[in-house]
């Protein structure tokens, strides 16, 4: 490859999260500075995702304009201090190659020297021995390669890179200790490894992971401090609309409560704030002296530490999100951890759940759409954390309930899930709810009492509450069984009459004698029936 252009950056950043994904778990395992958190790679692999997110969801046509999208969404997806680290990275090569269609050799190596410098000064106390020493060797050999052709410069910045990372535990007494090179320094080998791959066309040669350095020679002990502080506070903060937020204050304040402390910007506006340390509100009202701070994660190290012992128990799970308690006991009888949101969920609650199963495939199976936010935090999260978490699109109980009928533990993980996911999509779902408020309708307005029938979310039938549940019910019924159907799954409420699965089953038997009727007491609050047809 000649010259670096946008299609081959979203190759290169396609190809990085696959081999940040095949190594993270060997990343992960190395990781033992500056605190042995065990999350490096799994915060790269995250922040790597995060900017190939962005840079697909923008149209770009320029090498300069795809690295500014790569470098935007790995800021705005940092995750720990190798993301922060990462996102100024590729906000380096981005400034470097702003406005060229494509990039050289020579512009290679300047957007390599430029990372190197936002890189270092992202970071508020360098240490020898980490991923800021393997980036600097790298710039250095492309800055000194005598070749100014694409596949040179790069070939010789990914083969310092490497040899700088095999020197790691001769500068940091901690990792030869531990026998590893840098956990963030092969981060960044195997981003560079990709690089050259992507443009020269050859397999990139594995990174050490382990070394073997004689204890004589090591020069630079572990950095201080950093063991003292318990959580990891990060945040997106915006500045004030008026001016820039004042960042040097930021970091002396964020000092003042613990250290690792970094605050980057994107060049328009955005900034990321990084630091370990025992007072989180003191972090974040810090950040709200300075700007708007959103988007705010913590994390314990202890947590995180705990989280790496091996903790998985069983290879998979089924939880179901389900309100009622006989739709939880039902959908418990059939093997799902079951749990029934309240008034208010929150992402952490759920995440307890994904992660209290223990397993190492989790299949998430929603009873409502209103969960969808939190729920999503949740996933991302248990992902970062080393569980294969899949949501499967269920906006009802019935349609969880079809989905989990077609589970099958002896099936490949990925084709269960697709599985369930075709199940639930052939079934219809509806429901019988009294109106609490008046409202227009497709088909008319509603009044505070009224009984309304609901396909797929949408109002169909409206009648007075003298006209009975029981004739709604059947109405609903034969309107979802007149495209077809063989089966009719029913929750009934804990506000439902007395009978209702009755009055169903003698309206089928009539009516559609070939149908087969399954009724269940659900004990769901919101509705009074929740029909489901396959």
């Amino acid at each position: 490859m000649r010259a670096l252009d946008a299609v081959a950056v979203r190759q290169w950043a396609d190809a990085c999260v696959r081999s940040l994904d095949v190594n993270r778990e060997d990343i992960d395992r190395i990781n033992v500075f500056p605190v042995p958190d065990g999350d490096t790679g799994t915060n790269l692999l995250q922040t790597m995702r995060s900017a190939l997110d962005a840079l697909l969801r923008t149209p770009v046509d320029t090498v300069g304009a795809a690295l500014g999208a790569l470098a935007r969404g790995a800021l705005a997806g940092a995750r720990g201090n190798s993301g922060v680290i990462l996102s100024q990275v590729l906000r380096g090569l981005a400034e470097a190659a702003q406005g060229a269609p494509t990039a050289s050799g020579a512009a290679l190596r300047r957007a390599l020297l430029r990372a190197d410098e936002l890189a270092t000064a992202a970071v508020s106390k360098p240490v020898a021995g980490t991923v800021l020493s393997v980036l600097h060797a790298a710039a250095e050999a492309a800055r000194d390669c005598a070749s100014d052709d694409l596949d040179d410069v790069v070939t010789a910045a990914a083969k310092a890179g490497g040899e700088a990372l095999a020197d790691t535990p001769r500068q940091l007494a901690v990792l030869a200790k531990a026998g590893v090179v840098d956990a963030g320094g092969r981060g960044l080998v195997v981003l560079l490894d990709t690089l050259a791959a992507v443009i020269t066309g050859r397999a990139a040669e594995p990174a050490p992971v382990t070394a073997t350095v004689p204890r004589d020679s090591l020069t630079t002990a572990r950095e201080a401090g950093s063991a003292e502080y318990e959580y990891e506070v990060m945040y997106l903060l915006d500045g004030p609309a008026d001016r820039e937020p004042d960042v040097e204050r930021l970091k002396a304040d964020l000092r003042a409560v613990g250290d690792c402390v970094s605050v980057v910007g994107d060049g328009a506006g955005l900034w990321t704030v990084h630091v370990h340390c025992n007072d989180i509100g003191a972090a974040v009202e810090a950040g709200i002296r300075a700007g708007r701070p959103h988007r705010i994660t913590v994390a314990r190290f202890a947590d995180q530490i705990a989280a790496q012992a091996p903790r998985f128990v069983r290879d998979r799970a089924i939880v179901a999100l389900v309100d009622g308690e006989g739709a939880a006991e039902l959908f418990r009888s059939e093997g799902a951890v079951v749990f029934e949101p309240g008034d208010a969920v929150t992402a952490a609650d759920l995440l307890a759940v994904v992660v209290g199963t223990r397993a190492r495939h989790v299949t998430v199976l929603p009873g409502d759409p209103s969960l969808r936010e939190p729920l999503d935090d949740a996933v991302t999260q248990a992902i970062a954390a080393g569980q294969d978490v899949v949501v499967v699109p269920t906006f009802s109980p019935v349609q969880a309930l079809a989905a989990l009928a077609v589970h099958s533990p002896s099936r490949r993980a990925g084709d269960d899930v697709v599985a369930m996911a075709e199940a639930a999509a052939a079934t219809r779902r509806g429901e019988v709810a009294v109106s609490e408020r008046e409202a227009i309708t497709w088909v008319g307005r509603c009044r505070p009492g009224d009984l309304l029938g609901m396909v797929d979310g949408e109002v169909v039938l409206i009648e007075p509450a003298a006209s009975g549940v029981g004739d709604l019910a059947c109405r609903l019924v034969d309107r979802m069984l007149a495209s077809g159907g063989e089966l009719v799954t029913v929750l009934w409420g804990q506000a439902a009459p007395d009978g209702i699965e009755r009055v169903l089953e003698d309206h089928l038997r009539v009516a559609h004698p070939e149908v087969e009727l399954a009724a269940y007491q659900g004990g769901q609050r919101d509705a009074l029936l929740v029909v489901g047809v396959e």
